[in-house]
């Protein structure tokens, strides 16, 4: 356990940021790999298991409320030295994870013909979806367990554990990605089957090397099968924290949803530059988030121990960074875009609009980076309702206006972008207002050695009587 009360706070930031980066990088790689070699099965192998991997996003939803919810408490306790209180934490969301992933596979194989179907343009593409849905829902149930203990690990202050499996689980699956799908070696090709089983057994081998890690090193927590049985407070008290990031990514499946719909009649090159603007994106994002997943450890271990001051300066100095982090990207943007997205398509039409997407979406950057930062704080401080209203306020101040702007006469692509960065940027604003005003509710000046608990037992306490 690494005890992040104390100690310079842009030193932990900049000691927790890059393995966090890292893990997230190799997640978004392990994603891409099965499509690369799935591509010499043909188009739809490719559209099926694209298609399939949207069903993913909703299944991360559930992950965001177990690893938040997680977080935020442990962290809490961690913070006030409440150890018994982390470890039952710890083990209800352990059961919860468990619970999860049983009902990922159930919704798998019940589902995942009917999914397809809703989504895929014609039978090879539902076949070819279904197939790889099928052998890659292990993946996504073990991920459950996954996200809990590096969960824990992160609120304890330890990251590079959680990272290390995660990019051996990508070495893994790139090795046997060609020789399940394409029959490197072994003369059987499973296709886009043996796409899913790839992942599968990455990710179950990355499960167990994490838990062997977990047994064997983490001293805090510890697995304790008692714990296991369901408590309905501390159950309710994880989903509450959890249930509205979860719902956050709700609301950003609604907001893409919508700019595709938008962009339909402007044709095929459009929405691939829209596509390739925004993975590139991503990971233009990624430090800035890496930075933000850092800070809220470090604030709610503060949060718990009742260091008020500590708490608003790791807010401050992790804005700082992710500004001058995301300054940098948006001047890099506005001047060189073709070095950002380069190698991306050979199509002149489609990185020219690539181009322009960049260019005007960098526009937001700061914004984005400083809302990043207020979600974590929200994590941070056990209280996550305001990020599903502010990310609810983006989705409803730009859905309705661009669906409205595109049925006007002379309505142009550049207005959804633009349209895009006065949302965020309202969002941002929105963020920062509610933030300042959860801080005021939240940290108030509290002798420093007083637990939060004993705050709670003062403020239920009847006045002592005057003596006579």
């Amino acid at each position: 356990m690494k005890d992040l009360t104390n100690g310079s706070i842009v030193r932990h930031i900049l000691a927790m940021a890059p393995p966090i980066m890292a893990g997230m990088i190799s997640i978004m790689i392990c994603q891409l790999v099965d499509l690369y070699f799935v591509s010499g099965q043909g188009d739809a192998a490719v559209a099926g298991v694209a298609a399939a991997g949207n069903a993913g996003f909703l299944v991360n939803g559930l992950m965001q409320v177990l690893g938040v919810g997680t977080v935020a408490l442990m962290a809490h306790a961690v913070g006030r030295k409440d150890r018994a209180d982390a470890n039952l934490i710890f083990n209800q969301a352990v059961a919860l994870s468990v619970l999860f992933g049983l009902l990922t596979l159930v919704a798998g194989a019940v589902l995942s013909r009917l999914y397809m179907r809703s989504i895929a343009a014609d039978q090879a593409t539902i076949e070819a979806g279904t197939v790889y849905l099928l052998w890659f829902m292990p993946a996504l149930a073990l991920e459950f367990v996954m996200q809990v203990i590096a969960s824990a690990l992160r609120a304890t202050g330890i990251v590079r554990p959680a990272m290390l499996v995660r990019v051996v689980a990508v070495v893994i699956n790139i090795a046997l990605a060609p020789v399940l799908i394409s029959g490197w070696g072994t003369g059987y090709a499973l296709g886009v089957a043996g796409a899913g089983l790839a992942s599968s057994i990455a990710v179950a081998i990355g499960a167990l090397m994490l838990l062997a890690y977990f047994r064997k090193v983490e001293r805090y927590v510890a697995f304790n099968p008692a714990q296991w049985r369901p408590q309905p407070h501390h159950l309710k008290r994880i989903l509450n924290v959890g249930l509205p990031a979860g719902g956050e990514f709700a609301m950003m499946f609604i907001f893409m949803a919508v700019v595709y719909y938008v962009l339909s009649d402007f044709g095929a090159a459009t929405q691939a530059g829209f596509g390739i603007g925004q993975r590139v994106l991503g990971l233009i994002h990624m430090p800035a988030l890496a930075v933000a997943l850092a800070a809220g450890p470090i604030a709610g271990q503060n949060v718990g121990a009742a260091d008020a001051a500590r708490v608003r300066e790791t807010f401050v100095k992790a804005a700082l960074i992710v500004t001058t982090v995301m300054t940098g990207f948006m001047i890099l943007a506005q001047v060189r875009p073709q070095l950002l997205l380069a190698g991306f398509s050979n199509d002149r039409e489609t990185m020219e609009i690539a181009y322009l997407f960049l260019r005007i979406i960098s526009l937001n950057m700061i914004a984005q980076g400083l809302i990043f930062t207020c979600s974590s704080m929200f994590q941070a401080l056990g209280n996550t309702k305001p990020v599903l209203l502010s990310s609810a306020t983006r989705v409803f101040t730009y859905s309705l206006p661009a669906i409205w702007l595109s049925t006007r006469p002379g309505f142009r692509m550049e207005y959804v972008w633009y349209l895009s960065v006065a949302a965020t940027t309202l969002q941002a604003g929105l963020s920062l207002w509610l933030l300042r005003r959860e801080f005021s509710k939240r940290l108030t000046p509290v002798r420093p050695a007083e637990t939060a608990a004993q705050a709670e037992a003062d403020a239920v306490a009847p006045p002592a009587r005057a003596p006579a």
